[in-house]
C-alpha cells in the first residue's frame, strides 16, 4: 500500500491517501517511513478483518469513522487529499532511526550481551554464539571477499535502504553456529534478501544445488528435511537471523504475520539429491539455466506444505495422489513437489515421465477445482484477480464462469516444479505451493 501510494505521489504528483486495515496502518505511518521511504504517506484505517465480511458490515466501515483521525472516513479522505503538508511531512533526508549501528559493542559479561541481543531483536531467541572479533575474523577466512564490501543495499522490509557488508554476514554466520566453509552459501543467501513476508502465514524454502552440497556435508538423503545435519541446520538458521537482523523484521513493527509459520525456524533448508535423480531428470538449478558444475542457492516462497501421509499404493499411481493433494493448494499458478528418489524412479520407469517437465505438464492438465474454490482464496483473488480485471486470459474467462465450473488452475506447466530429496526408505513426497525466486551463485562468494 505504502509503495503504491508513494509511487503515485512521487511519479505523478497526485495526492494520495492509503486506506488499510487497522492492523497494518502502524507500519505504514511508522516503520515504513523511518526505514523505507522516508516519505510520510497519509493513511485512513478501517476495522480488521474486512475480508470475508458481509456487505452491510463493509458499508458500516465506509459510513463510520477513520480509526487514525477519528473523523468520519469520507471526511478523513477529503482532508488527507486537500490539507497542506505538516512540518513533519515536509521533512527530508535520511531518518535518524535508519543510521547504522556501531560496529563494535562495549565489553560486557556474556549474560548481559545475550540479553542485549534479545532486547534489540538481533536473535531468533535461541542461544547464539557471540560474534567476537576473533570468531568473525576466523569466519571471514571462508571467503576471498573483503569484510567491508557491500553485499546489498536494498535489503530491508519492502526493499528499504538497509545496506550491509560481508563482515555483517560473517557475524550472522558466527551467531548461527556456522563454520567458514558454510560462509559462501550464507553470503549467496544474503544476496536474496529481503525475503518474502505477509500478514498471512507465508514461509520460505532454501534449496542448494551443485558440488558445494557434498563439500560442506549437506544432507540430501535420509532425514534431509529434519534436524539431522549441521550444514542444513546452520544455513537455515542463518537465513532466519538475516531476516531479523539485516532485513530488520520485527513483529508488530515492520511485519504483521498473524500466525507466522513454523517452517521459518529452519526455512526448510535442503540440498537436492542430485546423485539419485533418474536418467533424464536434471537438477533444479540446471532446469533454470545454470551448469551442472555450478553451486547455486534458491529461495522459494509459499504457504502450504502437504504431506503424502503414506507411501505409494500399487493400485493408485503417485501422480494421481499428487493431483488430488494439489487441489488443496491455493492454486495461484505455482507448485513445487518434493519427491523421494524412489517416487521419482516410479514416475519415470512405471509411469513414463521422462523428465520433471513431463510430470508438470500432466499435473497442469489434470488438476481441477471449481471456479468458486479458486476465487474463494484471498491469495488468488489478490494475486490473480487484478490480471483477470485487466483481461488477461485464461483468468478473465475464469472470472465469468459459474461457481461449479471446473477449471485447471495451473495454466503454465512450467510453474509446476520438482525437487528430488530423501533417502529411499519410503515412497513419499510433499506437495507445496512454493514458487522459486532467481537462484544466486555460491561460487561467486568463495
Amino acid at each position: 500500500m505504502s509503495r503504491e501510494a508513494g509511487s503515485i505521489e512521487q511519479q505523478y504528483g497526485i495526492p494520495t491517501v492509503a486506506v488499510a486495515g487497522e492492523n497494518v496502518v502502524p507500519f505504514g505511518i511508522g516503520a515504513n517511513v523511518s526505514y523505507n521511504t522516508g516519505m510520510p504517506i497519509r493513511y485512513a484505517a478501517v476495522p480488521f478483518p474486512f475480508s470475508g465480511q458481509k456487505l452491510e458490515v463493509l458499508r458500516r466501515y465506509i459510513e463510520g469513522n477513520d480509526l487514525v483521525s477519528g473523523k468520519p472516513l469520507m471526511q478523513a479522505l477529503v482532508d488527507g487529499l486537500t490539507k497542506p503538508l505538516t512540518a513533519d511531512e515536509r521533512s527530508s533526508g535520511t531518518p535518524s532511526q535508519a543510521k547504522a549501528e556501531p560496529r563494535l559493542l562495549p565489553a560486557d559479561t556474556e549474560d548481559n550481551l545475550h540479553r542485549l541481543f534479545q532486547a534489540n531483536h538481533w536473535t531468533d531467541f535461541n542461544p547464539i554464539i557471540l560474534p567476537t572479533e576473533e570468531r568473525v575474523a576466523a569466519m571471514l577466512r571462508g571467503t576471498s571477499h573483503q569484510p567491508d564490501e557491500i553485499v546489498k543495499t536494498a535489503a530491508g522490509t519492502l526493499g528499504a535502504n538497509r545496506p550491509f557488508t560481508v563482515e555483517k554476514v560473517a557475524i550472522i554466520a558466527v551467531m548461527a553456529g556456522a563454520r567458514p566453509e558454510h560462509l559462501p552459501v550464507i553470503l549467496a543467501l544474503a544476496t536474496l534478501v529481503p525475503y518474502q513476508d505477509s500478514t498471512t502465514s507465508i514461509a520460505n524454502m532454501v534449496v542448494v544445488n551443485g558440488p558445494i552440497r557434498n563439500e560442506i556435508g549437506m544432507n540430501s538423503g535420509l532425514g534431509a528435511l529434519g534436524p539431522n545435519a549441521e550444514a542444513n541446520a546452520v544455513i537455515g538458521r542463518a537465513m532466519t537471523l538475516i531476516h531479523k537482523v539485516i532485513q530488520g523484521y520485527q513483529e508488530g513493527v515492520t511485519g504483521f504475520a498473524s500466525l507466522s509459520n513454523p517452517l521459518r525456524y529452519n526455512n526448510l533448508t535442503m540440498a537436492e539429491n542430485e546423485e539419485a535423480l533418474p536418467p533424464g531428470w536434471v537438477p533444479f538449478h540446471v532446469q533454470v539455466g545454470f551448469k551442472p558444475e555450478d553451486s547455486v542457492v534458491t529461495v522459494f516462497s509459499g504457504w502450504n506444505f502437504v504431506n503424502s501421509a503414506g507411501w505409494v499404493e500399487q493400485h493408485y499411481a503417485p501422480q494421481q495422489l499428487m493431483r488430488d493433494y494439489m487441489r488443496a493448494l491455493p492454486g495461484h499458478g505455482s507448485a513445487t513437489i518434493l519427491l523421494d528418489p524412489s517416487v521419482a524412479e516410479l514416475l519415470r520407469n512405471a509411469q513414463g515421465f521422462a523428465n520433471k517437465a513431463a510430470l508438470g505438464e500432466w499435473l497442469a492438465r489434470n488438476v481441477e477445482v471449481t471456479a468458486a474454490t479458486f476465487w474463494g482464496n484471498s491469495i488468488v483473488s489478490s494475486m490473480i484477480g487484478p490480471l483477470a480485471d485487466q483481461g488477461l486470459e485464461p483468468y478473465a474467462t475464469w472470472r465469468k464462469e459459474s461457481p461449479e465450473t471446473l477449471i485447471q488452475p495451473y495454466p503454465n506447466a512450467g510453474n509446476i516444479r520438482a525437487v528430488v530429496v530423501g533417502g529411499n526408505s519410503a515412497s513419499v513426497w510433499f506437495v507445496t505451493d512454493f514458487r522459486p525466486g532467481r537462484g544466486a551463485s555460491i561460487d561467486a562468494w568463495r
